[in-house]
Formats: structure tokens, C-alpha cells, sequence
């Protein structure tokens, strides 16, 4: 560790089998991540500007917008600058923000995708009650819940991870995570391990029993009525793209970054570490905008009256 300054200073490995052709790699992650951006910001501010729109499930779906701007915000800039530069490091400091904001990601978008089925299951099941139900208070309540909760929980996490004496400096991954800090620690971490597998049941599996209850009802409900399983097709099934794409995506990142072997297959480490970050932010804004005919039609209205005003 590089402690001349006062500051640790840790080696990111990931891009070592990554050293030709950076230039090419680089133009097409910043293509990437500026047309992430633009999916997402068309879709917010289209929900934001159309009043039509404003109704709970076109909120939730922009806060889904709006984290995945964070999520991706958190990964992309310094993985373009270390595409660039010979030696990837990053500062403790650094490193602490770049995992403050990954994981609020991650623990945001669970919770946003779990807020999302439930809202669901009222609009199907329950679609008399649903206005009654889904008040503007709920939805602020909810809102509120999914972004305190997590940084509640990440706050916890990363108290437990800065007491922590560090005896090493390489990150063997394309950014930093907690676990990969952990691994570095002098002392014993029974403490941290414990606290994520409290984290784990206390906010993975609620979120998913919420999720999987949500779903088992409205599909009961959907064998018994034509009209709404037209409804579960046109609003619930992009949900569920998105909702088992970045389950499975963290999923395989979490499992592999344990378990999986960590001196091989460096390529495949890297699309698993980063899948998570970078395909969500940027499916989930496509998936909605060409699933759901009022996004779609909304959209096309938006960018139409702009080239109008133009000519």
C-alpha cells in the first residue's frame, strides 16, 4: 500500500488481459454510457413533463430511471479512465464512494423492483381499490423507503468496513467492492460477515418473498379474467424481464466473486463483475419505453414536438 501521502492506495487488476486496443474499448463504453444516460433521462423526463403519466407506476418506474443513473454514474467514469491510463488506482477515499454508491445502487434497485410488483399486484388484483390504495402519500412513503433503507444499510456496512486495518492493495476487480476490502483486512471480519448475512436476510429475502407472493397472486388472478392477463402482459412482463435480469446478473457477480476461481479466466470475471452495472440501467429504460404504449406513444409526442420547433 502507498501510505506516502497519508492515503491508501489500492491497484485495480481486473484490466490486466485488457491492455491492447484500449482506444476501441473506450469509445464503445463511452457510447455505451452516454446512450444509458440518454434512455434514462428521455424516460424521466417524459414521465416528469406528462402529466398523463403521473400516476404511481410511471413514479416508481422513473425512480427505477433515476437509480440506474446513479448505478451506472458510480461504475463508467472511472472505468474510462482507467481505460486510458497504464496503471488502474484508486484512493481509499475513492474507493469507499465508488462501493457508497454501487451498493446503494444495487440494495435501491431490489427495493424499487419489489415496490413495483406489489403496485402491480394492487393495479390487477385489486383494481377497484387500486386509486384508494396507491395514494399520493403511499407512493412518497414508498419512494422514501426505497432510497433510507439502503443507505441505513450501507451505512452500517461501510462503519464496519473503514475500522478494519488493511494489510493489502490489489483489487482484483474493475472497481471496488466491500468484499474485496474485507479480504484485505489484518484482523479478524466475523463481525462484517455476519452483518451481510443479516443484510442478506433481511433485505434479499424479504424483498424476494415480497416479489414471489406479488406475482403468485396476480398470476391466480390473471387465469381467471382475459382483460387481465392483456394488463400482466403489457405492464407486468417488462417488469419481469427487468426484475430477473438483475437478479440473476448480481446474482452471478456475488457467487463468482466467493466462490469462483481467481486466477483464470480473467475476461469472464470482468463481464460478471460489471453485467449487473451496465445492462439494467441501460435495458430496463428500453424495455419500458417500447413495452408500454403510453411511454412509447408519450416518448414519440415528446421528440416530435422538438423537431416541430425546430423547423
Amino acid at each position: 500500500m502507498d501510505n506516502t501521502s497519508g492515503e491508501i492506495i489500492f491497484t485495480l487488476s481486473g484490466l490486466n488481459t485488457t491492455r491492447t486496443n484500449k482506444q476501441i474499448y473506450f469509445a464503445f463504453v463511452l457510447l455505451t454510457y452516454l446512450f444509458t444516460l440518454f434512455v434514462n433521462l428521455t424516460l424521466i423526463v417524459t414521465i416528469l413533463l406528462e402529466k398523463v403519466l403521473h400516476e404511481p407506476m410511471y413514479i416508481f418506474l422513473c425512480n427505477l430511471c433515476v437509480n440506474g443513473i446513479c448505478g451506472a454514474t458510480g461504475f463508467y467514469p472511472k472505468f474510462l479512465e482507467d481505460l486510458l491510463s497504464d496503471s488502474q488506482m484508486i484512493s481509499y477515499s475513492m474507493c469507499k464512494m465508488q462501493m457508497i454508491i454501487v451498493y446503494n445502487y444495487v440494495f435501491c434497485e431490489l427495493i424499487n423492483l419489489a415496490v413495483m410488483a406489489y403496485d402491480r399486484y394492487v393495479a390487477i388484483c385489486r383494481p377497484l381499490e387500486y386509486h384508494s390504495i396507491m395514494t399520493l402519500w403511499k407512493v412518497r412513503k414508498l419512494l422514501l423507503i426505497t432510497w433510507l433503507i439502503p443507505f441505513c444499510e450501507i451505512f452500517i456496512g461501510f462503519i464496519l468496513t473503514t475500522r478494519l486495518p488493511l494489510c493489502g492493495s490489489k483489487i482484483d476487480k474493475l472497481y471496488c467492492t466491500n468484499w474485496e476490502v474485507v479480504k484485505l483486512s489484518c484482523i479478524d471480519t466475523t463481525l462484517n460477515n455476519l452483518f451481510g448475512y443479516i443484510l442478506l436476510f433481511l433485505h434479499v429475502f424479504q424483498s424476494f418473498l415480497l416479489i414471489i407472493i406479488s406475482y403468485v397472486r396476480i398470476i391466480r388472478s390473471c387465469l381467471q379474467s382475459q382483460a387481465r392477463q392483456s394488463k400482466f402482459m403489457e405492464t407486468c412482463l417488462p417488469h419481469m424481464i427487468a426484475l430477473f435480469n438483475f437478479i440473476l446478473s448480481s446474482f452471478f457477480d456475488s457467487m463468482y466473486a466467493r466462490y469462483g476461481p481467481s486466477k483464470s479466466l480473467q475476461d469472464l470475471r470482468n463481464i460478471l463483475s460489471v453485467e449487473f452495472l451496465i445492462v439494467p440501467p441501460l435495458l430496463n429504460p428500453l424495455i419500458y419505453g417500447l413495452k408500454l404504449k403510453q411511454i412509447r406513444s408519450n416518448v414519440w409526442r415528446m421528440f416530435s414536438r422538438k423537431i416541430s420547433s425546430f423547423k
